[in-house]
């Protein structure tokens, strides 16, 4: 990446502002935007690349290699589906597919955040390190002032304490986006959703992939989908080690990478020429002087807000990763809207996640939407669940994959859907209707009786719902 050919000139950013943004990410820039569209004058602070995670090392990218190495996959997958078909398809450059994505990072930086600065006059945009003060920020030692300041600066790749891994030279979540050459073989550690996606991008471009966590895949998702989607992987050649600890991380003599763990109390070594780590994040908060401004934190060291995103310190708000909640970038976005109004007109709003849509872009993909079973159990709901397997959706049928299942989580009594889980080949698309069904609070009735297009993904959230107490099986096409 190349930040001097993006990064718009800095205006001169001493004096008073009607509010301050530090951060120049997702978050960072939907707060200083919506500042300045409520009229408000707006100093916006960022340090490092403009544009943040997601555009330069986290959804962009990835998302640009999962497609590529998924046109991969479906090449070769087509003669065991399709009678007829011969295909295949195989990585033959991927330093011009690296090229290809950074060529993307670059535009979307560009358009998306380097050019929209000029395009408002109220915003004043500084690179710098900030500090908080008693009357807002200081940069540089350079003073800026005003009664409300957001900040917004994300969070960072961070590595597990284990034994020997800092002198791995182990890979992350940025750094694994960068390689030029690809390894013959890599371990990826951590089973939530990046590892679950990167694990999926280097075997379908041809590396053999172990890929371990200490529980379960995903484990916030539904226990089905985690079983599933496990296996799924594991058809596609991914060796996966769940339930362990790890002893300790290692190079060995030729240069590669020992992890030592252990397994239903036995002791086994895995090895691979490269590691991807990626168990979590960490806030970026040093140097801004939380704890001498009065700014409380949590164990972690995500800065702590209430509902209205507020701080413990009058004046001061924190939206995105920086505060440890819903790590996805629209929540970033939407937290840090918030905050700009409240900031500004008087903490009337309050950040509502009931119905955040949550995705893993693995191939099936899984999305969800409200409560699982167990969290709707722990609310104390009287739960009934309905799951339907892939090869009851004419969609699944047609398109020779029903890999994947639709979970529905509702309410006994009142029959109004708290939950749907999708895990299904493009299946993201469709958990936005389940999304507008629990926030509107529709029942499971109204979405038996609603009329969904057929030969459809989301066809399958009308089966599901209709599967609560009917057996679909009996069904015809179109009869639901």
């Amino acid at each position: 990446m190349h930040e001097a050919c993006c990064c718009p000139v800095p205006g001169k950013i001493g004096g008073r502002y009607d509010i301050i943004v530090v951060g120049a990410g997702s978050a960072g820039f939907s707060a200083a935007l919506t500042a300045a569209e409520q009229g408000a004058q707006v100093a916006l602070v960022g340090h490092g690349t403009i544009g943040g995670t997601c555009v330069n090392a986290g959804c962009v990218p990835s998302k640009a290699l999962i497609r590529a190495t998924e046109a991969v996959h479906r090449a070769n997958a087509a003669p065991d589906r399709f009678s007829g078909i011969e295909g295949g398809a195989r990585i033959v450059d991927w330093p011009a597919q690296i090229a290809q994505k950074d060529a993307l990072v670059a535009d979307l930086r560009q358009a998306k955040y380097a050019d929209l600065l000029p395009e408002y006059n109220n915003i004043v945009y500084r690179q710098g390190r900030a500090r908080l003060v008693d009357d807002g920020i200081d940069i540089d030692g350079q003073r800026v002032v005003s009664e409300r300041v957001i900040i917004a600066t994300g969070a960072r790749p961070t590595l597990p304490a284990i034994p020997g891994l800092a002198g791995v030279a182990a890979l992350d979540s940025a750094s694994a986006l960068s390689l030029n050459e690809l390894p013959r073989s890599i371990i990826v550690l951590g089973g939530g959703y990046v590892g679950a996606e990167f694990a999926q991008i280097f075997a379908r471009a041809g590396v053999a992939v172990t890929f371990v966590f200490r529980s379960r895949l995903l484990p916030r998702a539904e226990p089905e989908i985690s079983h599933a989607l496990a296996g799924y992987l594991t058809d596609e050649g991914i060796t996966v080690v769940c339930d362990l600890s790890y002893e300790s991380i290692s190079k060995t003599d030729d240069g590669r990478v020992a992890v030592a763990i252990i397994k239903d109390s036995r002791s086994d070594i895995l090895i691979a020429d490269r590691i991807l780590v990626a168990t979590g994040r960490t806030p970026n908060t040093a140097g801004l002087g939380l704890s001498e401004a009065g700014v409380a934190q949590d164990d972690a060291g995500a800065i702590i807000v209430d509902d209205r995103m507020r701080t413990s310190k009058p004046g001061v708000y924190a939206a995105g990763d920086v505060t440890g909640k819903d790590q996805f970038v629209y929540m970033a976005a939407h937290g840090a809207k918030l905050a700009a109004k409240n900031a500004l007109n008087g903490d009337s709003l309050r950040y509502e996640n009931t119905t955040m849509p949550a995705i893993v872009f693995t191939d099936p993909q899984v999305a969800s939407v409200g409560l699982t079973e167990v969290r709707a159990r722990a609310a104390g709901h009287v739960v009934r669940t309905s799951v339907l397997s892939l090869d009851n959706l004419p969609r699944a049928l047609v398109a020779r994959d029903t890999r994947g299942l639709i979970k529905l989580v509702a309410d006994a009594a009142t029959r109004k859907l708290l939950g749907a889980h999708i895990l299904a080949p493009e299946g993201a698309d469709s958990i936005q209707t389940a999304a507008l069904a629990i926030r509107c609070g529709l029942t499971i009735d109204d979405l038996a009786e609603t009329i969904f297009p057929y030969l459809t993904n989301v066809e399958g959230l009308k089966l599901a719902a209709l599967a609560f107490d009917r057996d679909v099986t009996k069904l015809s096409c179109c009869a639901g």
